[in-house]
């Protein structure tokens, strides 16, 4: 594929106007480590404040926060945003928490799971209601935290950024790739789909919980589509993946075969 990447990289600019700034941190190490399961962390910048989306764990945390010194003062980052309470999404959080003087969202479920990764204080933790909510940023624009729920966590969240009309996904729509396969943006779906097809059929709930998530999410303007593992979806990819994933058969959709320990 002509996107492969061959190398490490550390970040790229997603978007960029003269208000608001949307950047990647991807590639934490060169391929064929497999102790740890690649993660995709986001920052946008909109004016002279930062939001931070799936901080990620412990083991990034400080390439992390290096690649962000190189765009923003870590004082200047308002938000820490978890789309659920996986350590791969949040074991960070306690760094972030003394880097920073940022308010974590993250749903009403976990409120006081986060504490188990070693956060004390949570008087700076923000509990999302089921229903989601938006931050307005300076610019006029918005954040939104778009109910994600047991896809695959029962407390789950996308979030969508107005300006950008970027929707950060979390693991809906990851992908894990064997080494030397990886590549940034997806190009091709259908060569796609064997890298991402397994982990739905098991992570995610069941065919209902995908298709309202659909219907939810076409409701907005979205350009891309960026999962925590994995490809990004460039905007003429993003159709295809929605009209997969409201297809999918998975989860407790094969749950007679799950206890039986059949391959579905």
């Amino acid at each position: 594929m002509d996107q492969q990447i061959t190398r490490v990289e550390e970040s790229r600019i997603l978007f960029e106007d003269d208000e608001h700034q949307v950047v990647w941190f991807g590639w934490e190490e060169a391929e064929g480590a497999d102790s740890f399961v690649q993660t995709n962390q986001c920052l946008v910048v909109n004016h002279d404040k930062g939001y931070l989306f799936d901080p990620g764990g412990t083991y990034v945390f400080h390439h992390v926060l290096e690649n962000i010194m190189k765009v923003i003062n870590p004082r200047q980052i308002r938000y820490l945003f978890a789309t659920h309470q996986d350590p791969d999404v949040c074991s960070s959080i306690p760094y972030w928490m003394k880097t920073t003087d940022a308010d974590l969202m993250i749903s009403r479920l976990w409120l006081h799971f986060v504490s188990h990764f070693g956060l004390e204080d949570v008087s700076r933790v923000t509990p999302v209601p089921d229903g989601g909510g938006r931050i307005k940023l300076d610019s006029g624009d918005y954040i939104a935290m778009i109910p994600a729920h047991f896809l695959h966590s029962e407390g789950n969240f996308s979030i969508y950024d107005s300006r950008s009309g970027i929707l950060f996904s979390g693991d809906i729509g990851a992908a894990i790739f064997p080494s030397g396969e990886r590549y940034l943006m997806v190009d091709d779906f259908d060569h796609h789909l064997k890298y991402m097809e397994g982990f739905h059929k098991r992570y995610m709930h069941s065919n209902q919980v995908c298709a309202r998530w659909v219907e939810l999410v076409r409701q907005l303007d979205i350009r891309m589509i960026v999962p925590q593992h994995g490809a990004i979806f460039p905007q003429e990819q993003v159709e295809n993946f929605l009209s997969w994933f409201s297809e999918l058969r998975c989860g407790g959709d094969y749950i007679d075969k799950i206890y039986r320990d059949e391959r579905f």
